[in-house]
């Protein structure tokens, strides 16, 4: 199991296991962001608790931070799944680095193609350091 916190600590994530990779997205807004998204279905693979902040100007996501310290922990989509249960991106910056410093990144292009560019082997360590 890991976990992440907002810097003041009022808004937490907990997943069940370290993910198999993490994106960096593109997009008007994860750039800004500077996220690494894991993924996972809510309370299946991932669970959060703590007060949050929202916004959204995408289509299919809203994002939450703390409305104290501002970090982005979590994205939530605006649509349930079939069987009523939301997809969710949870930042692995929110992380200790140790534990998720080994996940493996997939650069997605958000801003123009929506495709995965070709892997360049870089982990999350590699954006932290």
């Amino acid at each position: 199991m890991i976990s992440g916190s907002c810097h003041c600590g009022k808004v937490k994530w907990q997943a069940r296991e370290v993910p198999s990779f993490a994106t960096a997205c593109s997009c008007t807004a994860c750039r800004r962001y500077g996220a690494l998204w894991a993924y996972g279905r809510e309370g299946d693979v991932v669970t959060v608790s703590g007060p949050t902040a929202t916004y959204t100007k995408e289509r299919w996501v809203k994002f939450h931070f703390c409305p104290e310290c501002a970090c982005m922990v979590y994205w939530r989509s605006l649509q349930l799944h079939k069987d009523g249960v939301h997809q969710m991106g949870f930042n692995l910056r929110m992380s200790e680095p140790e534990d998720v410093a080994g996940v493996p990144i997939i650069r997605h292009d958000g801003l123009n193609s929506l495709d995965d560019l070709p892997p360049d082997g870089r982990c999350v360590a590699d954006y932290w350091f």
